[in-house]
């Protein structure tokens, strides 16, 4: 890999391990909230009793925690590029009583498994991140059995999640932010319509299927929603460590005042979308 892809990459597992303790706080209402993707995309692997499942960007442990209960005579195997995800990974393991889970932690774009060695692969919410697209997505196809399905996730366009959009665009209006690079890692960086399809159609994949999901995230109250995306979200912690206090403060109480009003119970409610793609090799 190139060496600013590989400066990319040191930088992420620097920042999933920097944020896995907030991860692990909010892993119970993130793990619910996301569930319907992973769900989509256990459906889409068409899994058997005896499958051997891969699971990329796993962070926590899902889908493939869940997943592991559909090959009861296979294996699921969960990789990240962060030791500490990973480890919270195996303790939901662990606690929930699952045996046939192993985590890796790897990089996607040089892992460590033979050829054609898995029946199916998903990865939710990793492409977005990854330095390189098409060699990640290449790498996962070298490791496929001929015939596996290869299932994604990725966040639709910034407009259909107003979940992210709402404190990173408050943020923007107070701070100066850096420009994003076009095709730069983020979180809307696969969104553009076809971005994923088109991906897996160069990459040789067939039977491309795309499916839009859809939801809501709920929060018990707007300083809910301030506390969850300031513990999880590293652009979110990046942009208010630019603002002195006063602006620090005027951000947190626009933001909780526009969060306010997403819902009449004193909670706040947001839109989410992503969309599922799977392709065979």
């Amino acid at each position: 890999m190139e060496p600013a892809l590989n400066q990319i990459r040191d930088q992420q597992r620097q920042t999933w391990d920097k944020f896995s303790t907030g991860w692990k706080k909010w892993d119970d209402k993130i793990m619910q909230w996301i569930a319907p993707v992973g769900n989509e995309l256990i459906r889409n692997a068409a899994l058997t009793s005896t499958s051997q499942l891969l699971d990329i960007a796993a962070g926590t442990g899902e889908p493939g925690l869940t997943a592991a209960s559909h090959v009861p005579k296979g294996n699921v195997t969960v990789t990240d590029l962060s030791d500490q995800m990973l480890a919270f990974a195996a303790e939901n393991a662990h606690s929930r009583g699952i045996k046939n889970f192993a985590t890796r932690q790897c990089d996607v774009s040089a892992m460590p498994f033979a050829d054609k060695q898995f029946d199916a692969i998903t990865c939710r919410f990793g492409f977005m991140f990854f330095p390189d697209i098409a060699i990640s997505l290449n790498e996962m196809i070298r490791v496929a059995k001929p015939g596996a399905r290869i299932s994604s996730a990725i966040w639709c366009a910034p407009e259909k999640n107003p979940w992210a959009t709402t404190i990173m665009s408050t943020i923007a209006a107070h701070v100066e932010m850096p420009a994003i690079s076009p095709g730069a890692p983020g979180l809307f960086r696969c969104a553009p319509a076809k971005f994923m399809s088109d991906a897996y159609r160069v990459a040789g994949l067939k039977n491309i299927v795309e499916k839009e999901i859809s939801g809501e995230l709920a929060f018990n109250s707007p300083e809910e929603y301030w506390n969850m995306m300031t513990d999880i979200a590293a652009p979110v912690v990046a942009g208010l460590a630019k603002a002195d206090a006063v602006t620090h403060d005027k951000i947190k109480k626009t933001v909780q005042e526009l969060a306010a009003k997403t819902a009449t119970d004193g909670g706040a409610r947001f839109r989410w979308s992503a969309l599922a793609v799977c392709g065979e090799k």
